[in-house]
C-alpha cells in the first residue's frame, strides 16, 4: 500500500503486508503516516482513494472533527464506493432526467452524474453516526453501442464529504488515476519494485521501501533541477538525460577531473542537480573554512 502526495508526486508514507490479504485490509495506518509527513506549512489537506479506500475506520477518522484542530484542519476527500447490491439498487432506481451529463469520452460515452438518496444500513451504522454524501456516476454508451456484458450503461458511486459539484467532484477524484496509478507502474516495473528478490518477507519490504526511496529521489531532481518538458519524463528517458551519460575520470596534479562526452545542455543540466544536491567534500569543506576566515 502506498500513498503518494499528488501535489509534488512524492511517495510519503508504505506499507507491506505478510500473506495475502484484501485490498481494504486496515488502510488507515498508512493514511496516518502519509498525513504525519506532510509540512507543517501546509494548510489544506484532501484524500482520494479507491475502492480498498472505503473502509469504515479510514473514513470516520478522516471525518472526525477532530481532524480541523490539527495543522493543516479537516480532511476533504473522496473515496470510489463499494459498489453492493443497496446501493446498486439505489442508483438504478435515479430517474433519467436527474443525471446531468458533464463529459463525454472519446468513444462517446457520456458521462453523468447525480446524487444518491442512499444511507447504509450495515449493523455498524447507528443514529448518531455521520452520514455522508454520495455521488452516482453513469456511463452511458451512445445509441447502438454497448459494453462487454452487453448493457448500454454502468454505475459507480463515490463517497464524500465535499459539496462540490457532482461533476467537479468525479473529475477531482478521477485525477488521482494520473498519479498514485503511474507512482505503482514506475516503481514496479521500472525501478524493480515489482521483482522481490527473496523468499522472506522482511528483504523483500526493504527491497521495494529502496525502490520508493529512489522513485522520490528522481521525482525531486525531475522537479528542482529539470525544465518543464523534461520534468515529466517518465524514467526511461530519464535515464538517458542524466544517468547513461558517459564519461571519464582523470587526475592531475592532485585534481580530479570528470570529463564527459555530450552536448552542453546535458552538461548544464548535470551542474544543476550538483548544485541543488551539493555533496560536501573534503575540497569544499576546507573552502567553506577558508571563506569564513576559519
Amino acid at each position: 500500500m502506498v500513498a503518494v502526495w499528488a501535489g509534488v508526486v512524492l511517495v510519503l508514507s508504505d506499507e507491506c503486508v505478510h500473506g495475502v490479504v484484501p485490498a481494504r485490509q486496515a488502510p488507515l495506518t498508512c493514511a496516518k503516516l502519509a498525513f504525519a509527513a506532510l509540512p507543517e506549512t501546509i494548510t489544506q489537506r484532501y484524500f482520494r482513494g479507491d475502492s480498498a479506500c472505503h473502509e469504515n475506520g479510514l473514513l470516520d477518522w478522516l471525518k472526525d472533527p477532530q481532524r480541523e484542530k490539527e495543522p493543516g484542519g479537516r480532511i476533504g476527500f473522496a473515496v470510489s464506493a463499494m459498489l453492493s447490491a443497496p446501493l446498486a439498487a439505489a442508483l438504478r432506481q435515479i430517474k433519467d432526467v436527474e443525471w446531468k451529463t458533464f463529459d463525454q469520452e472519446d468513444d462517446g460515452t457520456l458521462r453523468q452524474w447525480a446524487e444518491v438518496d442512499f444511507v447504509p444500513t450495515e449493523a455498524y451504522e447507528s443514529k448518531d453516526r455521520q452520514s455522508l454524501r454520495y455521488v452516482g456516476l453513469r456511463l452511458l454508451k451512445a445509441q447502438g453501442s454497448l459494453f462487454g456484458d452487453g448493457t448500454d450503461r454502468h454505475f459507480h458511486a463515490v463517497v464524500t464529504n465535499q459539496k462540490l459539484d457532482g461533476g467537479r467532484l468525479l473529475d477531482w477524484h478521477r485525477e488521482k488515476a494520473g498519479t498514485v496509478e503511474h507512482v505503482h507502474d514506475e516503481v514496479k516495473n521500472e525501478l524493480g519494485g515489482g521483482h522481490v528478490p527473496s523468499q522472506r518477507f522482511g528483504v523483500n519490504s526493504a527491497w521495494f521501501k529502496v525502490s520508493l526511496l529512489t522513485y522520490n529521489l528522481v521525482s525531486a531532481i525531475k522537479g528542482l533541477c529539470l525544465g518543464d518538458e523534461e520534468r515529466t519524463a517518465r524514467l526511461k528517458k530519464f535515464r538517458l538525460l542524466l544517468i547513461h551519460v558517459a564519461g571519464r575520470m582523470n587526475r592531475n596534479n592532485c585534481v580530479m577531473g570528470l570529463r564527459l562526452c555530450n552536448d552542453t545542455a546535458a552538461l548544464k543540466r548535470m551542474q544543476k542537480v550538483w548544485q541543488v544536491f551539493a555533496l560536501l567534500t573534503h575540497a569544499t569543506s576546507a573552502k567553506a573554512l577558508g571563506d569564513r576566515g576559519g
